[in-house]
């Protein structure tokens, strides 16, 4: 038996109603559709499921790649020999604390808490209905569009440190700023966060959120295989602008595109590897920066081993 087989039988005695998942397609998880197959991956429900797996991890000297939705994620085609810990809807329960609190774990999709938040009548959130990453993720990297980020509503987050010590953080400790915060360059595990909207019509708040989703299909590619924007908006003008204005709309490698909807979008056209995207990426990267000097730095997250 080898070292993950070990683990594996002590994980499962352990926490014996743990979803375990050996060999599983990282393509099956990522919007790229691109990714090979991972060794282990776990799928927790609950917060104490996901802290006493984490422990397990740590004792074994294992450290686990930490995924959501894989909405934000490239990953390479060869077999990947790690710990996947994904935390998805399973780990997604929802609850509303006082007159305009919401309470949710990391792995609920932002669509499903947007929607919950509409049914209670709370407004404020109606940004990140569109955004098809976890809360985990949307905090992690302050996501936001059309106008609101995370960092506007959220009151704290509930995480694991570096030393797996459970705790929390307000807003305000977090240092968020345009898709950063604390989270962001560490080994911390956010299990869950909290939110603080304002009393609004249900009927105004999914009208607002019908208005944002048609305006987001009308703009991007959402019937395409992707991460999203691929770049960060540097301080000068905006990447899609800075791709469409260096011809590369359109523009591909193998089955890896330039989108041709929106030029901030690298798509998976049909087949793409993990190389012709990174490929497409780094051409990127170079035609902007020779044509203005400006340097785009990739928003997608690249897992290359």
């Amino acid at each position: 038996m080898d070292n993950f087989g070990r683990l594996i039988s002590e994980i499962r005695a352990e926490l014996p109603r743990l979803e375990l998942r050996e060999n599983e397609q990282m393509r099956d998880h990522c919007s790229f559709k691109i990714g090979g197959a991972v060794r282990v991956m776990a799928l927790p429900s609950s917060a104490e499921e996901a802290e006493k797996l984490c422990l397990s991890l740590r004792r074994s000297g294992v450290e686990p790649l930490i995924v959501g939705n894989g909405t934000n994620l490239l990953v390479t085609d060869s077999p990947l020999d790690r710990f996947v810990v994904k935390f998805s809807d399973k780990m997604g329960s929802v609850e509303k604390r006082g007159d305009n609190g919401v309470f949710a774990l990391s792995g609920i999709s932002l669509a499903r808490l947007a929607s919950f938040c509409a049914k209670a009548s709370l407004t404020g959130l109606e940004f990140a209905h569109g955004i098809p990453g976890t809360l985990g993720g949307a905090v992690s990297m302050n996501a936001g569009a059309y106008g609101g980020e995370m960092k506007d509503v959220l009151r704290s987050a509930d995480y694991l440190d570096e030393n797996l010590k459970l705790c929390r953080k307000t807003s305000k400790e977090l240092e968020m700023g345009y898709r950063h915060s604390v989270f962001s360059e560490t080994g911390c595990v956010i299990l869950g966060a909290e939110i603080e909207l304002a009393s609004g019509s249900e009927d105004a708040i999914l009208t607002r959120m019908r208005e944002l989703s048609e305006k987001r299909r009308a703009s991007q590619p959402l019937d395409m295989p992707s991460a999203g924007s691929t770049f960060k908006r540097p301080e000068q003008g905006y990447a899609a602008a800075l791709i469409d204005e260096a011809g590369l709309k359109g523009f591909a490698i193998g089955g890896a595109e330039v989108s041709q909807k929106h030029a901030g979008f690298v798509i998976n056209r049909g087949n793409a590897t993990f190389d012709e995207v990174l490929a497409l990426i780094e051409h990127i990267q170079k035609t902007v920066y020779e044509r203005t000097g400006i340097s785009l730095e990739p928003e997608v997250k690249i897992i290359r081993g």
